[in-house]
């Protein structure tokens, strides 16, 4: 989506170019990462930060975690076209740290300009830095994940599931079936179930 001036196109509101305001992570990215996929989705997926994959692709998740999520989604008869995914922090943290406070701050006003352009029914947090980042509470993952929230961001109430982040279930299968149960509902609530893609 673009608006014209003149001759010139600029990017939306939603579409992040050139931001400098962490300098850690500007020194470190090879890219921005801005979020993909359907730009009137009910489903937003939400996870921390690009890992080196993403940076080299410019893509959020499309790494090994990616896999997990794009077969999940495939199990469930959707692909990534028909969500959205995007991340807490467009920029790639040095050695796949966790992003800092400051850095989750500094991107915070360009999540809530894809999140209010995209408007969705429901919104899944892959991990804890994203539920605590929409939730602005301490999450224990473990214990609610699945758990469904409302809050309000920018003006607008909305759905929050509370959910794993892919990379849990590659370094414990066992959380698969929490990680697609937080899918499942998710995708139940935002009326997505049983949609062919």
């Amino acid at each position: 989506m673009t608006r014209l001036d003149g001759d010139m196109e600029e990017p939306a509101d939603h579409v992040v170019q050139g931001c400098t305001r962490c300098v850690d992570l500007v020194d470190h990215r090879s890219q921005i990462v801005n979020g993909q996929g359907a730009d009137d989705t009910e489903l937003l997926l939400i996870g921390e930060a690009p890992g080196e994959a993403e940076d080299i692709a410019g893509v959020p998740f499309v790494g090994r975690s990616g896999e997990v999520l794009n077969q999940s989604l495939e199990a469930r008869g959707l692909d990534r076209g028909v969500v959205r995914i995007t991340n807490c922090v467009r920029c790639r943290p040095p050695d796949n740290r966790n992003p800092r406070v400051s850095e989750l701050t500094n991107c915070r006003p360009h999540l809530e300009n894809e999140i209010a352009f995209v408007d969705p029914r429901v919104i899944l947090a892959l991990g804890r830095v994203p539920a605590e980042e929409l939730l602005q509470r301490d999450i224990r993952v473990t214990d609610e994940v699945g758990a469904v929230e409302h809050v309000e961001l920018g003006g607008h109430e909305r759905v929050i599931v509370i959910g794993l982040h892919p990379a849990a279930t590659l370094y414990n299968r066992n959380s698969m079936g929490a990680f697609e149960e937080a899918l499942d509902r998710s995708i139940e609530l935002a009326g997505l179930a049983h949609r062919n893609s």
